[in-house]
């Protein structure tokens, strides 16, 4: 018998490499996916200008991070909400209304349209800068408790199909169903933080799975079996560290990172 339902992850014509730069963009969810890929050692930039929420802002953020000269690989948006703040001032769309009076703004919700033009726009970006580009977007599970329950969801359908316009639009983009796993998988509060809002550790931990299922390349999978023991090692709290078990524990520790550094790419650790 089976008590819940699998989410389908289609099978995606690329995968993620573990010499690939890694860009996160989005609402506080890429931020934690970022940080898992980070913890692992990928080479990540992970929202290099602050939190995103919305495909403009997400826009932002792609623009100026090639204006200044940085050409990721593989691109990870994560679509918050489809509503904008602009500053009544200057008619243009905030990235962050760095607490000034909510008197300056005017907030608008973005049609699926004008979501998918913005997004449109950050992939035009990304393969000017890199014909070979790999984006994965996806739409956050986190509930936006301010605009009201209903119009949070209104809000998630139309970067849904925002999401799905732009995958048959661009060949380099591919939909993950982060929203829909913790949906329909994880339907339970007891994968949610306190809040009731944000998906716990725990449910960023099982996402980070089935991504790395699909999207993750062999030699990325082979990469991480040999990285988990050495991993494990670094967080290792000794009780007599100045013991010569620990010294040779550490010594063995440090002959397998320069093993991993020689035999990965762009695999780098301070110990």
């Amino acid at each position: 018998m089976e008590f819940r339902t699998l989410v389908h992850i289609p099978t995606p014509h690329f995968r993620i490499e573990q010499s690939d730069k890694l860009l996160f963009v989005g609402s506080c969810f890429a931020q934690s996916i970022g940080d898992r890929f980070r913890e692992d050692r990928f080479v990540s930039d992970v929202n290099p200008y602050g939190v995103m929420y919305n495909p403009a802002s997400v826009l932002h953020t792609v623009k100026r991070y090639t204006d200044e000269r940085n050409s990721p690989t593989a691109v990870f948006v994560t679509l918050g909400t489809n509503h904008v703040y602009i500053l009544k001032e200057t008619g243009d769309i905030v990235d962050n209304c760095r607490k000034r009076p909510q008197k300056l703004f005017e907030e608008k919700e973005l049609t699926i349209n004008e979501c998918n033009d913005y997004l449109n726009d950050a992939v035009k970006i990304l393969k000017a800068v890199n014909n070979n580009i790999k984006v994965v977007i996806t739409v956050s599970p986190i509930r936006y408790a301010k605009y009201g329950y209903h119009e949070s969801q209104l809000s998630k359908a139309t970067l849904l199909l925002a999401a799905d316009q732009l995958c048959k639009e661009q060949n380099a983009v591919e939909y993950f169903p982060a929203y829909e796993i913790v949906m329909d998988e994880l339907r339970d509060y007891r994968f949610y933080n306190s809040d009731m809002l944000h998906p716990s550790q725990q449910a960023v931990e099982y996402i980070w799975e089935r991504f790395s299922e699909k999207y993750l390349s062999d030699e990325s999978k082979q990469y991480l079996k040999e990285w988990m023991p050495v991993k494990a090692a670094l967080n290792h709290k000794p009780f007599h560290p100045e013991s010569e078990e620990y010294r040779l524990f550490m010594e063995e520790t440090n002959r397998k990172i320069e093993y991993l550094k020689e035999k990965y790419k762009n695999f780098n650790i301070q110990v």
